[in-house]
């Protein structure tokens, strides 16, 4: 089955074991083909309460003090619509794979778009032994904060919207748009990087990844202009290293960071470093499930990795966040489920005056119906919160209402 829509819906911990995940597989030749997807829609209907916000906000504004502020929108949520292919075999004692996915999505508000866009997530490469671990070479997610995404209950519904009501805002260069779910309000997204990674054996329960990743650039100050500058003449480098457990009281715990040189910022070529730590733990006893998650970095922003992560000097700003999450399943399998997360971005001497997000948080309660082995409805609501370092600036609220339905294969 296709690793990532694998590890997503069962590290999401909504997937009861009644929802299947079971792809569509046929051998051809020596190898064997395996094709997965995703299909949902969900009707949002949002509620913003203020009509301006902080750069960085991701609670949605009104469009002008006289505009109504309800707006509705049938949008994917967090996870876009999705159809991969994995192909396997094995060969002089090396398993080998190639993935390749596609992203379209429910998305878009505009005539003569054809109602949303497409992206291409994933297209990979791995090759190893159970013995000696596994090479991944290609493009895929990223390694830091890929578990936190994968263990909030949000990924099969909607969460934040990012500042809209959904009509596609987590806006990537490959073209898919989805809401934001949890990223920003409790931890950074993990993004699809190209990336060359080892992971090593299963050894009783413990695994690592180290890679090197595409470097991303920095996105100037993040409050005057939206202008990307920086890079870097080296690779980011990312790890993360787990240990699970089964039993009565099953679970994972796990730590990452990230570490990424960060030149050319400024006129006078400032050389700076982004850096990040992170730490969690799932738990789940009976039918309750628990996640607590933190991570504290510098240079490396909010939501996005490196967004807003310098100020207009290129000094490198601090961040931290985290959430924590709650989720009972019934004797109808129906899933429900509390979570609340928070993102905090320090300012510098250089950003006084600027109207920069302190802080994004959320809270969302959801339930999560299986109505067959692949079929689930979802409902959420979602209250969002964005605060300004500007102390003029009154924070902005969102509310999210959304309901939908999911199918996978």
């Amino acid at each position: 089955m296709n690793n990532k829509i694998k590890t997503a819906v069962a590290g999401a911990l909504l997937a009861s074991a009644s929802v299947s995940n079971a792809g569509i597989t046929w051998d051809a030749g020596e190898w064997t083909v395996d094709m997965t997807g995703y299909v949902s829609a969900f009707a949002i209907f949002s509620d913003a309460k203020d009509t301006t916000g902080p750069k960085g906000g991701l609670a949605a504004t009104q469009r002008s003090i006289d505009a109504d502020s309800e707006s509705v929108s049938i949008s994917t949520g967090v996870l876009p619509d999705w159809l991969g292919f994995t192909a396997t075999t094995r060969q002089n004692d090396i398993d080998t794979s190639v993935t390749i996915s596609f992203q379209p999505d429910a998305g878009g508000n505009a005539a003569l778009q054809g109602g949303g866009n497409a992206g291409n997530w994933q297209a990979f490469l791995t090759f190893g032994d159970k013995s000696w671990g596994s090479v991944k070479v290609g493009k895929d997610m990223g390694i830091f904060a890929s578990t936190a995404g994968m263990n909030d209950m949000t990924l099969l519904g909607v969460g934040a919207t990012g500042g809209t009501v959904g009509n596609g805002v987590n806006r990537s260069s490959e073209g898919a748009d989805t809401t934001m779910g949890g990223i920003g309000t409790g931890y950074l997204y993990a993004d699809w990087k190209g990336q060359i990674a080892y992971t090593t054996p299963n050894m009783n329960g413990f695994l690592a990844t180290v890679g090197i990743t595409q470097p991303w650039n920095a996105e100037g100050d993040g409050v005057t202009s939206a202008r990307s500058t920086g890079g870097s003449d080296n690779f980011a480098y990312e790890g993360q290293a787990s240990y699970s457990w089964t039993g009565d009281f099953a679970g994972k715990a796990w730590v990452g960071a990230f570490y990424q040189d960060v030149t050319g910022l400024t006129a006078a070529n400032l050389d700076e470093d982004a850096q990040a730590f992170e730490a969690g733990i799932a738990t789940t006893v009976m039918n309750i499930g628990l996640t607590a998650y933190a991570y504290s970095g510098e240079g490396v922003g909010t939501t996005g990795m490196l967004v807003r992560g310098f100020d207009a000097t290129g000094s490198a700003r601090d961040s931290n966040g985290g959430y924590l999450q709650a989720t009972y399943t019934t004797p109808m399998f129906t899933k429900l489920g509390v979570s609340y997360g928070v993102s905090k971005l320090d300012d510098n001497t250089a950003d006084a005056g600027k109207n920069l997000v302190k802080e994004n948080n959320r809270i969302t309660v959801g339930a999560y119906q299986p109505l067959t082995k692949h079929l689930m409805i979802v409902a959420e609501f979602s209250h969002v919160e964005s605060e300004s370092h500007l102390s003029t600036q009154s924070d902005s609220e969102q509310d999210i209402m959304s309901v939908g339905g999911i199918l996978f294969f």
